[in-house]
């Protein structure tokens, strides 16, 4: 039966018209519904709908006096948009089941948006930003600062000091400013906040992916906006750059918490493992359960990413965190933190979850031989990495260690120099040279050792040293290349080793007449600076070749051939990551191949940190065990075997007569196994056939 038809323009020219439409049902019935719009006093009411009354609503001009279902329901009657739907060319008439569906299909993704918004849309929440990060900031300059100076400078202790207990002198390393006496935790401290840890993880073990998520998109969308007041705290209190900030802190965080959000749970789910013939009616499944409390025990050089990192992996694992951070950079430590902590507050989780410990190294103890720690992180030297190792085999605690490297980085022959020099240039001075993954060994061919030796030595000149948050006399902040180092601990031991290089023959240059010595800033005396310097001509028999620099230090070493070079960047005990760059990338890719580290970048410089899907870290002495990625992620986890029943009504295991117990024949119950064996595993038919008649030949004994 077609609908009568009626052309819009008359439905427009008249103030009322009954409006019959046949709407096919289940089967051959059909539904006759009515719609009586009519205009009273220019405006519009909808009279019978489906049976159902729905009240008159004003249709003027202005569409915020609408209700929204009234305002759908009109637009879905308007006659230009049913004229639409027509089935006719010259039929008014329309079908409803389209206009329907996109109603009832918009309120459905509504309800779904709503339901998502509600449980995974970030919580905003205010963090103050301690004065000391402000530009502005007055206080008072140490002269030769260091981790005790409260002890020779009262002024700076404690108004009431403790008895017995330590405390530290936090310090701005590149202008000698006072920020904070710490009191150092004990270790009963140390126990006591394990112990707080493992209290709240009792719950969040039991907490969904999503509650993990919010927590996590709540901290991404607070760092984004505060990305400033960041940074600014962790140059306050490590002297480097803004920008070195931005990338080593902001940008690496950023990415590890996109990587939870997006891939977290996938790394985390439970997954189906293949199984064997003889197991065909059973599946195998792998469960990644969380461990309990872990600790991470971070270096200073990135407080903001080498606090939050650790701690985001364990929470997303369901894990309580422990962390214990470098004494130099408490101050801001405390701060990163306590934002963590805020932001599992307003997410209605328990913040004593995450737990900070940071003590002296004599204490150190009451955390890594714990019983209560499950697992250690540990970021740092080779030396503090195989003391932790030693105090976690009291308890078998396993661990993950980041420790020292002597990054290479091979340029090929025939290599674009002027392409990659700003590449090389950010790999060595980032952060003044204070990255676990920076290039300390430029390894170049001969042929093109002159070239890039007199390209980079222009470049390292230029450098300009300094405070990003010290104003001029006139108030603007000149612009900084180049930070501060931490302290001033290292420097004479730099300097005897760069003059031992020079004494061997080594080009020594670098900015003004301070090249490989310690830097006096002129305006900044009391800051701890190092004299971004290149050293040329380095042979792999020199000390400064094989010890970790850690420093603004570029080592150009000359090689012959490619072999040479891969025997070269081979040649120390270290073997964290390297660099590889040529005009061909099969070749840098082969030459990738031949290094013995754990991450390579090729025509590029750390790159595979970026990647959070990628596992991190070395062999040899720059440690073992891997963080970042799912192979990070799931060591935070005991990985569960579970098997059971792929039919439980059907088939279960049975224990054969002939090899139940007490055993009736050992003849019999060999014949039975070891026809089993053949059956199972025999590399021809005819042995499997034998195996098959053995064991039915058993089994009926």
């Amino acid at each position: 039966m077609k609908p009568e038809s009626s052309p819009s323009s008359e439905f427009e020219r008249t103030q009322g018209l009954q409006v019959m439409m046949i709407v096919k049902a289940i089967g051959d019935s059909a539904i006759t519904i009515k719609l009586m719009p009519c205009r009273v006093n220019n405006r519009v009411a909808c009279g019978s709908l489906f049976g159902f009354q729905v009240p008159s609503t004003p249709f003027t001009r202005d569409p915020s006096s609408l209700h929204i279902m009234d305002a759908i329901i009109s637009l879905m009657l308007h006659p230009r948009l049913t004229s639409w739907f027509a089935k006719g060319s010259d039929s008014g008439w329309f079908d409803p089941v389209y206009p329907l569906t996109l109603f009832f299909a918009f309120g459905i993704y509504t309800v779904v948006q709503k339901y998502h918004k509600k449980h995974n849309s970030p919580i905003p929440f205010q963090y103050s930003v301690p004065e000391q990060a402000n530009p502005e900031y007055k206080g008072q300059i140490i002269p030769d600062a260091n981790l005790n100076s409260h002890l020779e400078n009262p002024e700076l202790s404690q108004l009431f000091p403790v008895a017995d207990r330590k405390f530290i002198t936090a310090f701005d390393p590149a202008t000698g400013l006072h920020l904070a006496t710490v009191s150092a935790d004990s270790a009963d401290d140390i126990a006591y906040k394990i112990q707080l840890a493992k209290e709240a993880q009792r719950d969040w073990k039991h907490t969904t992916f999503t509650q993990r998520r919010r927590v996590v998109r709540t901290l991404m969308k607070w760092l984004v906006d505060n990305q400033d007041a960041c940074a600014r705290i962790a140059c306050r209190d490590t002297g480097k750059t803004l920008i070195d900030a931005a990338l080593g802190e902001i940008l690496t965080t950023c990415s590890k918490m996109e990587w939870l959000l997006n891939h977290g749970e996938k790394a985390l789910r439970p997954e189906r493992r293949s199984t064997n013939l003889m197991l065909s009616y059973k599946i195998g499944e792998v469960h990644y359960e969380p461990l309990g409390v872990v600790a991470a025990i971070t270096s200073w050089n990135y407080p903001l990413h080498n606090a939050w990192s650790p701690i985001l992996a364990g929470i997303f694992a369901g894990n309580g965190v422990v962390l214990k951070c470098s004494e130099n950079v408490i101050w801001s430590t405390a701060w990163f933190v306590g934002a963590i902590q805020e932001a599992l507050r307003v997410c209605g989780q328990d913040p004593e979850l995450v737990q900070l410990v940071c003590c002296y190294p004599d204490d150190a103890p009451a955390l890594t031989r714990s019983p209560e720690i499950k697992h250690i992180t540990f970021i740092g030297s080779e030396a503090v990495g195989k003391k932790i190792a030693l105090d976690a085999a009291v308890n078998l605690t396993p661990v993950t260690l980041e420790l020292g490297g002597k990054d290479p980085a091979i340029i090929l022959p025939n290599t674009d120099l002027e392409r990659y020099s700003s590449t090389l240039m950010r790999g060595v001075f980032q952060n003044m040279g204070q990255n676990c993954i920076g290039i300390e060994r430029i390894l170049v061919q001969e042929d093109q050792y002159d070239a890039l030796y007199e390209m980079l030595s222009d470049r390292v000149k230029k450098l300009r040293a300094g405070s990003v948050l010290t104003p001029t006399p006139e108030g603007y902040i000149s612009t900084v290349d180049s930070g501060s180092m931490i302290n001033g601990e290292r420097f004479r031991g730099l300097e005897k080793v760069i003059t031992d290089a020079a004494d061997a023959g080594c080009q020594v240059e670098g900015v003004g007449d301070s090249a490989g010595q310690e830097y006096r800033h002129p305006q900044l005396g009391t800051g701890y600076y190092f004299t971004p310097t290149i050293v040329g001509s380095v042979t792999k028999d020199m000390e400064i070749a094989n010890v970790e620099l850690f420093a603004p230090i570029a080592l150009l070493m000359p090689y012959e051939t490619v072999d040479e070079a891969i025997e070269i960047a081979n040649g120390t005990r270290y073997a964290l990551g390297a660099s590889v760059f040529g005009p061909d990338q099969d070749e840098a890719l082969a030459v990738a191949k031949e290094l013995e580290c754990g991450m390579v970048s090729v025509n590029d410089f750390g790159v595979f940190y970026i990647n959070q899907d990628l596992p991190f870290g070395g062999v040899k002495s720059s440690g073992y065990g891997r963080f970042g990625g799912p192979e990070g992620l799931r060591s935070l986890t005991n990985p569960k075997a579970i098997v059971i029943d792929r039919f439980p009504r059907l088939i279960q295991t049975s224990i054969p007569k002939v090899l139940d117990y007490p055993l009736r024949s050992l003849f019999w119950s060999w014949e039975f196994t070891s026809g089993l064996v053949r059956f199972l595993y025999g590399d021809r038919w005819r042995t499997r056939i034998a195996g098959i008649l053995a064991l039915y030949r058993a089994a009926k004994q």
